[in-house]
C-alpha cells in the first residue's frame, strides 16, 4: 500500500494504524475487507428503511454498518451510525434522520476513495 493511498485513506476517516494492527498487518486482507465494503448492502437497506419510516429495518442496518465501520476503522462513519442506532432505540426518528446527510457524505467519500485506490 503506497503513500497516497494511505493518504487518502486516513483522509476518508479510517484509523489506518488501528486497521493495520487489528489485520495483523497484512494489506491483501485490508483491500479485501474493504472490497466486502463496497459490496455490502446495509447502507442501501438503511436508505430503504429510513425514507419508509421502518424503524426496526433501520435499527438493524444502522447497527450493522455501525459493527462493519467499528471493525475496519471507519472512525467517521462508526461514531455516526452509533450516534443513529442510539437515537432510534430511544425512538428519536427526527435525529436519526438528521443523521443522514452527514452519514450519506461520509459514506460517499469512503466509497470514492475505495474506487479511487482501484479496489472497486
Amino acid at each position: 500500500m503506497n503513500a497516497l493511498i494511505r493518504r487518502k485513506l486516513t483522509l476518508a476517516g479510517i484509523d489506518l494504524k488501528s486497521m493495520l494492527e487489528r489485520f495483523m498487518g497484512n494489506e491483501d486482507l485490508v483491500s479485501r475487507f474493504l472490497i466486502k465494503f463496497a459490496e455490502d448492502d446495509n447502507y442501501d437497506k438503511l436508505l430503504e428503511a429510513m425514507n419508509a419510516h421502518e424503524k426496526e429495518d433501520a435499527v438493524v442496518a444502522s447497527h450493522t454498518l455501525k459493527g462493519i465501520c467499528g471493525n475496519l476503522s471507519m472512525v467517521r462513519l462508526f461514531d455516526l451510525f452509533s450516534r443513529q442506532v442510539e437515537a432510534l432505540r430511544e425512538d428519536d426518528w427526527e435525529g436519526a434522520q438528521a443523521l443522514m446527510p452527514e452519514i450519506e457524505d461520509n459514506y460517499t467519500l469512503i466509497m470514492r476513495t475505495i474506487r479511487e485506490c482501484g479496489w472497486v
